[in-house]
């Protein structure tokens, strides 16, 4: 498949998951991973409602049927079928007459962007309300209109999902996305199609380490996946989101902020010459802060395009499918690629004759090279390995003192351990 056919085929998963109403919990996450669950073999975990977890404790789940503000000839003005993102998220089910003027109370807009319906939540605390464009809201006369949201707040479960993808070790890179915001494209649908093009691409290939892909809800989501799991496998890690964006590439650095994971993907962006912005760690944002929170200071970092809140239609009704370009994911799936590339590479060696340069020629290393036109590079890069295999110093470490690429590092590395003269 092309970077264009990708593309195409990740804004194509974008556009079906789209109109799916997702939440903290309820059916619309699991309708999702029903449809990731097409793609890729997922395992589902259900977590009963008033389980602890950490400082945590799952919440009642939360579904909806229907939902609408109706003039007082029956037209909708207001519909939840038109957009899942017309309902404030947990609203408490209601269904009432009453005047504009009481239910303004309600409502929720965006003044400064009055074309937008803007995202908004209650997850816990029981309210209820509708979101819609100042425009819309202008345009309502005085009078009575009948609210109605047909919901359930009721004792159910959490759900997220994994898939793994079996590595030469146990050490695990986990890549999380969050599947709880609604009809938001960028937010984080984008994301999740990334996550799953790469896991699919993972299980066609042996790594060295094992990938585990996270799909939870976000922070109660991932909070409970770090209850319920052995994090001391887990030795680097990635969260995606907003990865459709026209805007350049942003890595956001782990909580440690000099984690392998974090010279990784500085190296692989920088080395490829695209625009970005490599950001410090701050404790908000995405599920990084989980990840990353001191008591489990995971190395985990958080891969975006333009970062939460950055652009105007972040958790707005503009944040639809045509707000993402299949050209964007590709490239985000792209540096995924590129930096998993780097990390399952990523080894520390031993020179096994370190007293003097050993001889490369009566080895058939330098004749290996032909008349390549970088062999003087690959020459170069097998005399750095050597230099620097002193079991202290990675891979990464003599590209980036060499100012080579990593590639031409790694396959002189291999030659070197092929020919005995290095050992892992």
């Amino acid at each position: 498949m092309t970077r264009g056919d990708e593309g195409e085929a990740m804004h194509d998963l974008v556009r079906r998951l789209y109109p799916l109403c997702r939440s903290i919990t309820g059916d619309g996450v699991r309708a999702t991973l029903d449809v990731v669950g097409e793609l890729l073999p997922l395992q589902v975990h259900e977590v009963p409602t008033g389980t602890q977890v950490l400082d945590w404790t799952v919440p009642q789940e939360w579904n909806i049927r229907d939902a609408y503000v109706a003039d007082a000839s029956g037209r909708r003005v207001v519909d939840f079928a038109a957009s899942s993102l017309h309902v404030l998220g947990y609203s408490v089910p209601v269904h009432r007459t009453m005047p504009l003027s009481e239910l303004r109370a309600h409502l929720y807009t965006l003044p400064e962007q009055p074309d937008l319906v803007p995202y908004r939540t209650s997850y816990y605390a029981p309210q209820w309300g509708f979101c819609l464009s100042q425009n819309t809201l202008d345009a309502l006369p005085d009078g009575d209109y009948e609210v109605r949201i047909d919901s359930t707040l009721a004792d159910g479960h959490l759900t997220y999902a994994e898939h793994v993808v079996p590595g030469q070790v146990t050490d695990e890179v986990i890549v999380s996305c969050h599947v709880c915001h609604p009809s938001l494209a960028n937010d984080n649908l984008a994301g999740i199609a990334v996550a799953t093009f790469l896991a699919r691409e993972l299980a066609g290939q042996t790594p060295y380490y094992t990938y585990r892909f996270i799909y939870a809800p976000g922070t109660v989501g991932a909070i409970t996946w770090l209850a319920r799991n052995r994090v001391e496998r887990v030795k680097h890690g990635l969260v995606l989101a907003c990865a459709g964006d026209r805007g350049s590439l942003t890595y956001k650095k782990s909580r440690r902020g000099d984690a392998e994971i974090d010279r990784v993907l500085r190296h692989v962006l920088e080395s490829s010459g695209r625009p970005h912005r490599i950001n410090e760690f701050t404790p908000y944002g995405y599920d990084e802060r989980q990840y990353c929170s001191p008591g489990f200071d995971l190395g985990v970092g958080s891969l975006t395009r333009t970062p939460y809140a950055g652009y105007p239609e972040y958790h707005t009704s503009g944040d639809n499918p045509d707000f993402v370009a299949p050209q964007a994911m590709a490239d985000t799936l792209a540096v995924c690629r590129e930096a998993f590339a780097v990390l399952d590479r990523n080894r520390r060696y031993v020179n096994q004759s370190p007293y003097g340069e050993p001889q490369l020629g009566r080895r058939g290393l330098y004749g290996s090279l032909g008349g390549r036109s970088d062999a003087k590079e690959a020459q170069l890069a097998m005399l750095w390995v050597l230099s620097m295999s002193d079991g202290a110093h990675s891979l990464l470490d003599v590209a980036e003192r060499a100012g080579l690429p990593f590639d031409t590092v790694g396959v002189a590395a291999d030659a070197l351990h092929a020919a005995g003269l290095i050992k892992a």
